[in-house]
């Protein structure tokens, strides 16, 4: 299929480089052909956007909540024929795929319901008649740089409250998964989003900078690696502009003696194989207590060892490939490089055999200890490496042992340790005896450390992002 860019309300090609999204289970197929956005018309979409910003901020909040109740209907009608394109395009296993195109609905209805909730504050004033409202307003043109990974729930994550609260947006996907891009933004069209209102541009690092650097966008929001996160960080602090980034994770899964060790594997596996280890909040790090470590990790291990791995379309099938041949490349060069640094492989470790796509298969690791460039490097893929610890606070010291600090899960039995979990962890996310790879829409997200910079995406921590408030003495004459 081709995919075109949405400017000012049109669908167009492009004046950019051509482009091609293949299947990474089986690369030789294209799945989708585009033309990037040239700069002039990533500049076109941001006056596009300027242009209808008054106009759609002017709309009553009902009206703008019926467009996102209207795209999550279309949404949810073609989750399956979206989810089996989602599948083909990034390698989710298809249940996986459909169940991220719903849950992009969800997030739509969730914001469209912001419509229904109090959406400012009244204080008293000490002064006679007079009483102190604060209202929120729109920032005004939000710019969107959006991942791989999530390819149709990040951006409506993002997209969603920044329509809600009344901004328009210019937004630039993953050149590696149009197509959902595309979805999406026809489903927004098509429920009768006013002209403008959201620009669709395709590029690659050049369109994302020039989108942070015009001076028509008013805030950036951007989900991606850690390093490119920091120089939008500097290059908006530089131009004053507010600016919300999810970065990257190395998050941790504590496993204590007195966990239930059956259901700490499984929800251990589940963190770090599922979506083949392509989370921000995969677990690649696993602290055990030295008490059970054994038993634990042959748990894990067996669990890698029997998950189906092939093309993502197959029913059979338990884990797909990572997103490109790069992606590979560099997980496959991260294990062998643990494995030199004295890691014990427990299962996988050496590349897939007898599949054509970009797998990598599920690895458990036996680190030698902290020191290993695992210890701190994100991989993205479906890589685990294990330590052992003597105790609960070698545990927790352990686990924050980290630049980053998305997110952590904990398992135990244990109220006393869990508490000091919650104080100790220096995340933004902490599971209790559950993955770490779950989130909600309706709470907020985001990280601590360098996993994370400004407000929290999600719930109505959104708010505070996609929003400005104005402070109002309203008084009435004498």
């Amino acid at each position: 299929m081709d995919v075109l860019n949405l400017i000012g309300g049109r669908w167009i090609e492009g004046d950019g480089a051509e482009f091609a999204d293949t299947n990474p289970a089986r690369p030789a197929e294209v799945v989708a052909r585009g033309r990037f956005a040239s700069a002039a018309e990533v500049g076109r979409a941001v006056a596009a956007a300027r242009q209808a910003a008054p106009g759609w901020a002017a709309t009553p909040h009902h009206a703008r909540a019926a467009v996102l109740n209207a795209a999550a209907d279309l949404v949810d009608a073609a989750a399956g024929e979206w989810g089996a394109e989602l599948a083909r395009e990034e390698g989710k296993t298809l249940p996986e795929a459909i169940a991220e195109v719903r849950g992009s609905a969800r997030i739509l209805r969730y914001y469209a319901g912001e419509a229904d909730r109090e959406s400012g504050e009244i204080y008293a004033s000490p002064r006679p008649g007079e009483n102190v409202l604060v209202v929120r307003k729109p920032v005004g043109v939000v710019g969107m740089i959006t991942p791989f990974n999530f390819p149709i729930v990040i951006p409506a994550w993002k997209i969603g409250p920044a329509l809600t609260y009344g901004n328009t947006v210019v937004w630039k996907p993953s050149s590696l998964v149009p197509v959902l891009a595309f979805r999406l933004a026809q489903a927004l069209a098509s429920a009768g989003l006013p002209d403008g209102v959201l620009n669709l541009v395709y590029g690659e690092a050049d369109a994302g900078s020039a989108i942070v650097g015009d001076p028509g966008v008013d805030a950036v929001s951007f989900t991606g690696s850690t390093a490119v996160g920091r120089a939008v960080i500097a290059r908006c602090g530089e131009l004053g502009k507010p600016v919300q980034t999810e970065m990257g994770g190395k998050n941790a899964a504590i496993v204590l003696a007195d966990a239930d060790l059956d259901h700490a594997a499984e929800q251990v596996s589940l963190g770090a194989f599922r979506s083949a280890g392509q989370k921000c909040t995969a677990t690649s790090r696993l602290i055990v207590a030295e008490q059970v470590a054994d038993e634990l990790l042959e748990r894990v291990a067996e669990r890698a060892a029997r998950l189906v791995v092939g093309d993502p379309l197959d029913a059979a099938v338990e884990m797909g490939p990572l997103v490109s041949s790069a992606a590979r490349d560099r997980v496959s060069a991260g294990v062998a490089r643990a494995v030199e640094e004295g890691a014990e492989p427990l299962a996988g470790g050496s590349p897939s055999e007898g599949l054509d796509g970009w797998f990598v298969p599920p690895t458990v690791l036996d680190l030698p200890g902290t020191e290993v460039d695992f210890w701190r490097t994100e991989l993205f893929g479906p890589v685990v490496g294990a330590v052992r610890a003597a105790g609960t606070e070698e545990a927790l010291g352990l686990a924050n042992l980290s630049e980053h600090g998305l997110s952590a899960a904990v398992f135990t039995r244990d109220l006393g340790v869990t508490l000091k979990a919650v104080e100790r962890l220096d995340v933004g996310v902490l599971h209790v005896n559950s993955e770490s790879a779950l989130t909600f829409p309706y709470v907020p997200f985001g990280g601590a450390k360098q996993s994370g910079f400004g407000p929290k995406e999600q719930g109505r921590a959104a708010r505070e992002f996609y929003t400005r408030t104005m402070t109002v003495y309203l008084g009435t004459p004498a």
